[in-house]
């Protein structure tokens, strides 16, 4: 990446960075803790550019932020070490953050090389962001970010507000002040390959936000489960307490028995001066009493000398005690053995004893009429079982033997790590030793080297420490020169901050001063109508109510001039001409559709300036994707809920690609890289039968939107260019109006092959087979479906429309064919539209009962036919609120289960196919009769007359 100063010389300070440029995160140390906890910590941060924030994270892969750094308010200076610390050479490479509210961030770099490119790094993203804060802190609703989108047509708007032009002789300034500096390999996305730097010192884990750090573990711990993991916002995973299986308590149960017996033992040797539980530690083998008498004896009979005794009687004493001793063992082993014989003895006694009654029991009450073969036989297996009986016993036993060597070899082996430990200990001890004369003999030869030399020694020491020090204060010269024009460049940059900040609060209290004054004049003429309202002074043909009530209506709609750049900023813009998606918002036809529609924008105004108050929403999402810095979006409850809220405008290009991408998904894989582009070119090559209507239906697609009004707009040739693609991948549909409507909304927001992926998804993915078809079978179907759903969940509505035999499916047909495209105000669609394109086709029978439920009682008012189908073609448009809509869809129609719907789908399908069969046979009929009958040869079906 370029220093500072040679991206300002590049382009203006207030362009944003392209596609390509390197995201900036990496390691740094940042200094928390408070009394003997307080150090330097690693973390990882990343820089977000929508906000000029400054997140860090415990690690690279931690799904939620510790907290963040506001750059754009915060100014940069060097850290000064304390006294100690600066002798002992420490910290050489750190840097402070001061924020507003006074709180200082100390940040450590791993080199001064890399502190110096982080500051020169957030000073010119400080620069950028506040330089370009007009356009940011403009109305969004006029248009959009800029730095925000990278796809679609509304990142392509051009903002309608001046920015401030920037100060050439600062620019200069500041690229002559600006610092070469280039990252190591812990700045940058490759840094998160790389160990973190770790403070031998310092506690890694955050106390202030131990919040964070038990979710980004459970996160952690949570990995396994990839895509259908729950997130760590919103979580409502019950965890279920398990009980243990039977075969586990009996494992723990024999593990607790011999840690009992071993402490046990481990008392009656060690008394109570030893309280551990030797049990619990894997290395230490544990041997028999006698062993551990034995080897203390041999260590005492080689450690010890008979000296160590006071008397000649007290060594006599240990002897006899020896032999004593020797003897009972001797004893003890005689004894054991004989056990073991009679106990052998007195096991085959009772296997003969067991026999014989049993042979005594089988004779005297079996062998009565028993033919003798069988008996036999049972002899034979009687036999056998005895002799596997025998086997058995003498197979255990020599198991318990084998267990008893190999509990002997283990004390062996203890007893030979132990022997190997005390000769480690040894030979180390030796090699210490030989260390130290080492360095006493070269003391030695130092000494009389030195004395050989004594004469000339002072004056090469001299000459080095000179050497030395004149290094240290270059060094220290060329730090200083290096501070001194970071520290000129922060002060001349907070300088040029402040002016900008200054002139904007004069232009905005500008413009504030101007909506007073239009406010008061609004106000005035208002007060006169109403006063001649209340007690008019003159007769009606006179009366200035009439001259009052034209002049507000010339007021409202008199077309605005252009203003000079200067002044654009100065005059208060209520009500657009086009709207933040391009559509019209006021009609140039009709005088009083639009006074209707410019009431109708003003309130939708209104709406969204109330909603810009409660900032919930865009905080929730802000920190959402500030989670997803580090991975990749998933899907989850709090994304569900976020977006049916309503993406905000500045993310919903990101969140669609994402939605678009994870349904399409399968077939992106199946396909060849380039596949979009191919079907393009074979589609410009040979033209299907689809082009000439895809040519009919292009400037009748959205009349009413500047992105697809003229044939030279840049959205005509790509709702072409996709349009065409999608005929030669699905040749059965081809091409069916309503297509180009949902290609030219996803163009919005999307680039052409992204465009074409989300028709894919709408028509493969979302839509039953036929949906688009020449029989709109699967649209005929989904009406009569709603049908069912409004009889269930609007009773008296339905009952309504059926008392006055109103077929609301010819409304709600389109609404279903192009996902409400041209039925509802454009903020209300494209909240429908980021539902949708998440959830699926279900989201259409939520809101299509949702607006009905929105205006039942408006129509349940209507008592007439004509009435209700005329309310019926508007009532849509009349509908602002999207957040009550949304809680409607979302919440009053619960529960909706979408197997219900398809369930019904397939019922109502059979009915379906049935009368389009019925339908095809009359019209074989027709077409029969006509060929036959000469009165009838000049009647044509709608088809032919078509054709």
């Amino acid at each position: 990446m370029p220093a500072a100063g040679s991206e300002g010389e590049e382009g203006p300070a207030g362009e944003q960075p392209g596609p390509g440029t390197p995201k900036l995160c990496g390691y740094l140390q940042k200094l928390s803790g408070k009394g003997p906890l307080r150090g330097f910590r690693s973390r990882w941060f990343v820089f977000d550019p929508r906000r000029c924030y400054l997140y860090y994270f415990k690690g690279p892969q931690e799904p939620l932020p510790l907290g963040h750094l506001d750059i754009a308010s915060a100014c940069f200076s060097y850290h000064q070490p304390e006294a100690g610390a600066a002798a002992a050479g420490d910290e050489p490479a750190a840097f402070e953050v001061h924020s507003p509210g006074g709180a200082v961030t100390v940040l450590k770099a791993a080199t001064r090389q890399d502190m110096t490119y982080w500051l020169q790094e957030l000073q010119q993203k400080r620069w950028e962001y506040c330089n370009n804060l007009d356009a940011a802190k403009r109305d969004s609703r006029t248009s959009p970010t800029p730095s925000d989108f990278s796809k679609g047509l509304v990142a392509k708007d051009s903002p309608d507000l001046s920015i401030l032009s920037q100060n050439a002789s600062a620019e200069r300034a500041r690229n002559i002040l600006a610092v070469e500096a280039s990252p190591t390999d812990l700045v940058g996305e490759q840094a998160a390959s790389q160990p973190a730097p770790v403070q031998a010192s310092a506690i890694n884990f955050s106390l202030k936000q131990w919040s964070t750090e038990i979710k980004n573990s459970m996160s952690s711990l949570r990995k396994g489960s990839n895509d259908n993991r729950k997130s760590v916002f919103y979580t409502t995973e019950e965890w279920e307490l398990l009980d243990p299986t039977p075969k586990d308590l009996e494992d723990s149960m024999a593990l607790e028995e011999k840690r009992k017996h071993l402490a046990e033992g481990n008392k009656g040797l060690t008394s109570s001066a030893f309280p551990f539980d030797f049990g619990r530690i894997p290395h230490k083998a544990r041997r028999p009493l006698k062993d551990m008498i034995g080897s203390s004896k041999n260590r005492t009979s080689s450690d010890s000398s008979p000296t160590e005794w006071c008397s000649g009687s007290g060594s006599r004493l240990v002897s006899e005690l020896q032999l004593k001793y020797q003897s009972q063992q001797e004893e003890l082993e005689k004894l054991k053995k004989d056990l073991l014989s009679q106990k052998e003895l007195v096991r085959l006694l009772q296997q003969t004893v067991r026999s014989s009654q049993y042979d005594k029991y089988f004779a005297s009450h079996l062998c009565e009429g028993v033919p003798k073969d069988t008996l036999e036989l049972l002899h034979q297996k009687d036999d056998q079982i005895l002799g596997l009986n025998n086997q058995l016993e003498k197979l255990t036993l020599e198991k318990d033997s084998l267990q008893q060597e190999v509990k002997n070899l283990k004390c062996k082996v203890g007893e030979l790590n132990e022997r190997l430990g005390m000769l480690m200990e040894t030979i180390q001890a030796k090699d210490e030793v030989i260390m130290k004369l080492s360095r006493q003999l070269s003391e030695c030869e130092d000494s009389t080297s030195s004395q050989s030399g004594a004469m000339h020694s002072p004056t090469a020491t001299c000459s080095n420490k000179e050497l030395q020090e004149l290094d240290r204060l270059k060094d220290n010269l060329q730090g200083y020169k290096t501070q001194n024009k970071f520290l000129n460049k922060e002060i001349l940059e907070l300088s040029a901050l402040r002016r900008n900040a200054e002139a904007r609060e004069r232009e905005w209290q500008a413009k504030y001063t101007s909506l007073e004054a239009k406010l008061c004049q609004i106000e005035s003429k208002y007060l006169i109508l109403l006063q001649e309202m209340k007690t008019p002074v003159c007769s009606e043909d006179q009366s200035p109510a009439r001259e009052v009530i034209t002049q507000l209506l010339e007021d409202a709609l008199k077309a605005e001039p252009s203003e000079q750049p200067e002044q654009a900023f100065f005059k208060p813009h209520l009500v657009s001409e086009y709207d933040i998606y391009g559509f019209q918002t006021v009609p140039e036809d009709d005088e009083e559709e639009k006074l209707v529609a410019k009431s109708r924008a003003l309130d939708l105004r209104s709406l969204s300036l109330s909603e810009n108050r409660e900032i919930s929403t865009g905080v929730k999402w802000e920190n959402y994707l500030a989670s997803t810095m580090n991975r990749e979006m998933i899907r989850c409850v709090e994304l569900k809920n976020l977006i049916r809220a309503g993406i905000p405008h500045e993310h919903r290009s990101k969140v669609w690609k994402w939605c678009v991408n994870l349904h399409v998904k399968k077939f992106k894989d199946s396909a060849v890289p380039g596949y979009f582009q191919t079907l393009l070119q074979k589609a410009l090559e040979k033209p299907n039968p689809a082009s000439k209507q895809i040519e009919l239906d292009l400037l009748r697609t959205l009349p009413n939107n500047k992105h697809y009004s003229s044939p030279t707009s840049e959205g005509i040739q790509k709702l072409r260019n996709v349009l065409l693609a999608f005929s030669w991948r699905n040749p059965d549909i081809g091409y069916c109006q309503g297509l180009n409507r949902l290609v030219a909304i996803a163009l919005l927001y999307l680039e052409q092959e992204d465009a074409f992926w989300c028709l894919v998804a709408i028509v493969e993915v979302f839509m039953p087979r036929d949906y688009y078809t020449k029989t709109l079978l699967g649209s005929q179907v989904d009406q009569r479906v709603f049908k069912d759903l409004m009889s269930e969940k609007l009773p008296r509505l339905h009952a309504h429309f059926e008392q006055y035999k109103v077929d609301y499916t010819l409304i709600t047909f389109n609404w279903f064919l192009v996902v409400f495209v041209d039925s509802v105000v454009s903020d209300i669609l494209f909240k429908i539209w980021d539902s949708f394109l998440y959830e699926g086709p279900k989201v259409i029978f939520r809101f299509a009962l949702a607006v009905f439920k929105y205006k039942e009682e408006e129509i349940l008012k209507l008592q007439d036919s004509m009435s209700i189908f005329k309310y019926l073609r508007y009532f849509t448009r009349t509908i602002l609120d999207a957040r009550k809509l949304t809680a409607i869809a979302f919440g009053d129609l619960n529960p909706f289960p979408l197997r219900q719907i398809r369930n019904r789908r397939a019922c109502h399908l059979e009915k379906v196919r049935l009368e389009l069969t019925e339908l095809e046979a009359i019209r074989e009929d027709f077409l029969r009769e006509r060929d036959t009958c000469v009165e009838k040869r000049d009647l044509i079906s709608d088809d032919e007359e078509d054709s």
